[in-house]
């Protein structure tokens, strides 16, 4: 579990596709701090598991779902990702309950500058996913856990602060670009919980 507060902005070492899945290599340090072999690190808002860690960088394993569902295939060596570990149950929680399990990738639409280094992000998002999401509600994109500032169909935007902008690799993105998407896990819940049969109603006769 995560918060989607970027803690780091790591650098592609290397992607080596294999014969099933694939090989990342991100360098990085904050996130290392500890951590070890088997710990979860929020790559790009992906949650995967660090197989091997050196000096300044760690390794995962990427399966063929996660190559098809997120946008982790398009990276190449150079590439910044934002970092973050798992959620400490002592600490704060600085922006929303995020899982790490993206629901689909969106598209990047624009970046306008607001002025005084804000900024004013659009992302059309899966038809399927606009369900989950509403007007100021908490919504996660490549990881970063953003506040939804408008809403129309299936267009997303958020208004990105100074902080957020320097410290996240939003600055990269480029129209036309994917963008790894997971909705307000309560959502999802309140959802399966007002579709699901009453247990009640359907319990028979009661003494």
């Amino acid at each position: 579990m995560f918060t989607g507060i970027v803690e780091e902005l790591g650098r592609v070492d290397f992607l080596d596709t294999l014969s099933s899945g694939a090989r990342l290599k991100v360098n990085c340090r904050t996130v290392l701090e500890q951590s070890m072999p088997g710990s979860s690190i929020s790559v790009n808002g992906v949650c995967l598991t660090a197989v091997r860690l050196e000096h300044a960088a760690f390794l995962a394993d990427l399966s063929p779902e996660t190559l098809s569902r997120t946008n982790l295939g398009r990276l190449t060596a150079g590439s910044l990702v934002n970092l973050e570990r798992p959620l400490s149950f002592t600490g704060r929680v600085g922006g929303h309950l995020v899982q790490g399990h993206v629901d689909g990738t969106g598209e990047m639409l624009s970046l306008a500058p607001l002025g005084d280094g804000n900024w004013w992000l659009k992302v059309r998002i899966p038809e399927e996913l606009t369900r989950y999401v509403i007007h100021k509600g908490s919504i996660t994109l490549d990881g970063i856990s953003l506040t939804v500032a408008a809403l129309e169909e299936n267009v997303v935007s958020v208004a990105i602060i100074p902080h957020t902008y320097d410290n996240t690799a939003l600055k990269t993105m480029k129209p036309g670009w994917p963008v790894n998407v997971e909705v307000d896990l309560m959502a999802k819940y309140v959802e399966r919980l007002l579709g699901a049969d009453d247990p009640l109603r359907n319990a028979g006769p009661r003494g």
